[in-house]
């Protein structure tokens, strides 16, 4: 009988700065990731997974996040809910320059439940470090969301970056999942699946 994973739900930047800031998250929207981000939330808490909220800061007088400042407090609705830990960061990356990797191993934590903003940055970096490291990974894509891009590179909007970045997680880095499936799992003391980089271009090509 396989072992049950070891979770911890991690939540990274739900701050203001993405609903009424500079940089508001429009695929998923808000109003679908939010809900969901505060169930995951409510759902570790209750089956005794620790919830690891983090924050993201720049310095006094930064264009957004600048610690402080009405866009780098966390939303009110994640704010509300406790946490076993919190992390400050300052770079997109939660492991980057924190306590996060050592805190996950002191509590002996295998699978990591990512959640949060934004899904091509802080989750991206976050994801691949993790599985590089040897954590199993999973991503909430409906309590996550990305923006637009337009820069020297081209253009996307939020809803392809949002979902080619899931596709690719899923395809080596991270089971994704939504958040009612993730909750299932969490209830049978199951692991979720990733898939992997062959199967993923078969059925591409076919």
């Amino acid at each position: 009988m396989p072992t049950a994973p070891r979770r911890a739900l991690l939540v990274i930047d739900v701050q203001n700065e993405y609903f009424t800031g500079k940089l508001p998250i429009t695929y998923p929207p808000v109003a679908t990731s939010l809900p969901h981000i505060t169930l995951a939330m409510d759902t570790a808490t209750a089956h005794g997974l620790p919830v690891i909220v983090v924050q993201h800061g720049t310095p006094a007088g930064a264009p957004v996040f600048a610690i402080d400042s009405p866009g780098w407090a966390l939303h009110p609705d994640v704010a509300a809910r406790p946490a076993d830990h919190r992390v400050h960061k300052t770079q997109a990356s939660v492991f980057a320059g924190t306590d996060l990797a050592d805190w996950l191993t002191a509590h002996r934590i295998d699978t990591l439940t990512v959640a949060g903003y934004m899904t091509h940055n802080c989750n991206a970096s976050t994801i691949l470090q993790a599985a590089h490291a040897g954590w199993q990974v999973e991503f909430l894509a409906d309590a996550s969301g990305s923006l637009a891009y337009e820069n020297g590179a081209g253009k996307a909007s939020a809803e392809e970056i949002h979902r080619v970045f899931s596709v690719v997680f899923h395809s080596n880095f991270a089971a994704v999942t939504d958040t009612a499936a993730w909750i299932k799992a969490v209830t049978d003391g199951v692991a979720l699946e990733k898939d992997n980089i062959v199967l993923s271009n078969q059925r591409a090509r076919q």
